[in-house]
């Protein structure tokens, strides 16, 4: 009772998991496709480009161990957020940088942090004069990603 779920696309959903599986306070977590035309996709399809999904990992987390924003500060530090469609040597729409909020809270949090982290990012030069093109959208419905890609990095 009172968890909370959180919703990310950072690139490669293998290397997303990776970052929060850990975590404590993080109870689960899955990885899937989301904000795409059409339910339930396929590896294969998403990978095309055509279905308009992103790859994303869901948390399922307790809020009083681990705070919301807390799992952002992982999501900005540890992915370009500044690379539209691209993360490394990734390249598609399916590697898009988003932030898929739950509630109203989430969103304001999400908000604010994307802010902040843009200002470092200037400050910083980080960046190179590009901008956070993260996209900021209520959850979508999320389709698990078949069972061979959950928790990758653990087999």
């Amino acid at each position: 009772a009172g968890m909370e779920e959180a919703m990310f696309g950072m690139g490669c959903f293998w290397c997303s998991e990776n970052l929060y599986m850990r975590m404590p306070g993080v109870y689960s977590t899955q990885v899937g496709y989301a904000g795409g035309r059409n339910a339930n996709p396929t590896y294969r399809e998403v990978c095309t480009g055509a279905t308009g999904h992103n790859e994303v990992v869901r948390i399922i987390f307790d809020p009083q161990v681990v705070s919301y924003e807390e799992l952002l500060k992982v999501f900005w530090e540890r992915h370009d957020p500044t690379t539209p469609n691209q993360q490394g040597n990734d390249v598609g729409t399916q590697y898009r940088s988003g932030i898929y909020y739950y509630s109203d809270a989430q969103r304001k949090i999400a908000e604010e942090t994307k802010t902040r982290f843009a200002k470092v990012l200037e400050e910083t030069g980080k960046a190179a004069g590009r901008q956070i093109i993260t996209e900021v959208l209520p959850a979508p419905e999320f389709y698990y990603a078949e069972d061979y890609h959950q928790q990758y990095d653990v087999k």
